[in-house]
């Protein structure tokens, strides 16, 4: 019967896992931030019924968006130190978007049907980028 190591297979694995989150992130950001630079009416829409022919939103969707597929692009293109800083400012980032849409809920400022999706979106993102910091930082004292 076999044993389960921790040696050397579990570096290898874990830095794997690192790797699947990075590039997942990656993707997620620039689809998302692609979506909010080019169709902000879109994403608009998908949440709040109609898309708003609010300037504010607009505009601020495509700041949002434009940050998000830079930052996305960064998660796929670094290496070495800068890739680490991007990895550590992905989990502020995200963390801070999950308590935002959470706050957002708990102070009933938007509709369950509009936090809900938001806030799982969020979690998910600030849970890939715990995992490829992780990743990273383990792999880097391997």
């Amino acid at each position: 019967m076999g044993t389960i190591s921790s040696g050397p297979a579990a570096p290898g694995q874990a830095a794997r896992v690192g790797q699947a989150a990075r590039w997942t992130l990656a993707v997620i950001r620039v689809i998302n931030g692609g979506l909010a630079l080019l169709a902000p009416g879109f994403i608009i829409g998908r949440f709040n019924g109609p898309p708003s022919p609010n300037g504010a939103a607009l505009y601020g969707l495509r700041m949002f968006g434009i940050r998000t597929v830079l930052l996305g692009v960064d998660l796929a293109t670094l290496s070495g130190e800068p890739l680490r800083r991007a990895l550590r400012e992905a989990v502020i980032i995200h963390a801070t978007d999950t308590a935002a849409v959470a706050l957002l809920g708990v102070t009933g400022r938007a509709k369950p049907r509009t936090v809900i999706p938001l806030a799982l979106i969020s979690l998910t993102n600030t849970t890939l980028a715990v995992t490829a910091c992780l990743a990273q930082r383990a792999e880097r004292k391997a």
